[in-house]
């Protein structure tokens, strides 16, 4: 009989607020991902969430079981900013993992306020506290989000950094971000996310295709009303281009009606949110461009999926924007200001494939190989 793998024995309890496929962003995708590929190497895998899905309170797919801490509270409230009262009604529930059974306790740092009652359980339960953190937000942008309260916004984030025993973070820029703000580098891992190759090459390309798509939330810092400005300034130019804007957020409404003044509604298509990830990485397959004008980006994993999938990128230069840092300007895509005419340019010269852009997929999936990366954080887990 063969011996027992002892990795089955080993408990982890990931804490989300959010999860794919309810909520579909880069850190939902890298955690679906992640718990998928930990439970297919042996090891038992929770989930503690909010009440995303109709039906009991705890379920299991995929050799993944999913816990229900709370209620689902709105992520965002009417002016499309983070509820407060979502990231303390949270919060409190996770004191509910001081009845719960685990080995290693992973948890995303946002909304932040969850990181403080997880530092009391693993105290309580003699467990470390692994903590992935996407993106550092600081002072100035803290005030520019929340405005006065912006200040006590920074100052939790920064306690929120002393609380895990280890963190894990995906971009470089981060981990610099981190160490300014006083975070020792020794408690700092840096693992880039992974991606699935397989999963996307099985993807068909989609019989709907467009010659810009956008792929992410509908929240103001990504940009999407630049975007729908630069459709309009080709259009201006001589050029109508088609787009197609795949998610969903707070901003919805507000970009359909200036889809409308902008006079592009023929041109762009809001297709919401797309339910399958194969169709998701069919429309990329298809399109011409992805393009993300987002101003702040922890990581980017869309990015990567695009480029994965062929596809060139557009970005912005914006210095809190993490995903300009893969790609190579005027190689795998373009890097332009976050402006109305600078993306209509790089658009119709990303389409024009002028200066020899292209993607070399090999060289990609070098660099995010999903099953690679995934043993670089079960080195971490089995350290704490």
């Amino acid at each position: 009989m063969p011996a027992a793998d002892p990795r089955r024995r080993t408990v982890i309890a990931v804490v989300s607020d959010a999860i794919f496929p309810y909520h579909k962003g880069g850190k939902e995708v890298r955690y679906r991902d992640l718990v998928q590929r930990l439970a297919a190497a042996g090891y038992e895998v929770h989930v503690y969430t909010m009440h995303w899905w109709d039906g009991p309170a705890e379920r299991t797919e995929d050799g993944v079981t999913y816990h229900a801490l709370c209620r689902r509270h709105p992520l965002y409230v009417a002016s499309g900013r983070r509820s407060v009262l979502e990231a303390v009604a949270f919060s409190l529930a996770c004191f509910r993992l001081l009845f719960r059974s685990f080995d290693v306790l992973e948890a995303d740092h946002m909304p932040y306020l969850q990181l403080f009652p997880l530092r009391l359980v693993a105290w309580l339960k003699r467990r470390r506290l692994c903590v992935t953190w996407h993106e550092v937000w600081g002072r100035d942008y803290w005030r520019r989000y929340f405005g006065r309260w912006g200040l006590l916004g920074a100052a939790i984030e920064r306690l929120a950094m002393n609380v895990p025993d280890q963190i894990v973070t995906d971009a470089e820029m981060t981990r610099e971000r981190l160490i300014d703000c006083g975070v020792p580098a020794a408690r700092i891992s840096m693992i880039p996310v992974g991606v699935d190759r397989g999963e996307i090459e099985a993807a068909p390309p989609s019989a709907s295709r467009f010659d810009v798509v956008y792929v992410g939330r509908l929240v103001e810092h990504k940009g999407v009303d630049v975007l729908l400005g630069a459709v309009a300034e080709l259009r201006a130019r001589g050029r109508a281009v088609s787009c197609g804007v795949v998610g969903s957020g707070p901003e919805r409404d507000r970009l359909e009606r200036l889809a409308g003044e902008l006079g592009v509604l023929e041109q762009v298509r809001f297709l919401g949110n797309v339910e399958s990830q194969s169709d998701v990485y069919g429309l990329m397959k298809s399109a011409g461009v992805l393009a993300l004008p987002s101003v702040r980006e922890g990581f980017g994993v869309v990015v990567v999926e695009a480029l994965m999938c062929g596809t060139p990128v557009i970005t912005t230069d914006h210095p809190d924007n993490h995903s300009r840092l893969l790609l190579e300007d005027g190689a795998n895509g373009l890097i332009c200001t976050p402006t109305v005419g600078a993306l209509a340019d790089a658009i119709h010269r990303c389409l024009d494939r002028q200066g020899g852009i292209a993607v070399d997929v090999d060289a990609v999936h070098r660099a995010h190989d999903g099953a690679g990366l995934l043993d670089q954080l079960r080195t971490v887990y089995e350290t704490v």
